[in-house]
């Protein structure tokens, strides 16, 4: 198990490629979740605005 981890001696080269190839995966993820809730909360706001502003337009 201790060689598993040592990696022949590349272990930090080969740890680190994992690691930084799981933050781009993590970040493949929830950059695209975020943006798509900013999204979403921005057109429901524009949306709520429009309607108000076509409700004291008619009264």
């Amino acid at each position: 198990m201790k060689e598993f981890f040592y990696m022949g001696g590349y272990a930090f080269y080969i740890w680190t490629s994992y690691g930084l190839t799981l933050i781009v995966l993590l970040a493949n993820l929830i950059i695209p979740y975020n943006q798509e809730r900013t999204l979403l909360r921005t057109l429901a706001r524009k949306l709520r605005r429009k309607e108000r502003d076509n409700y004291k337009s008619k009264a």
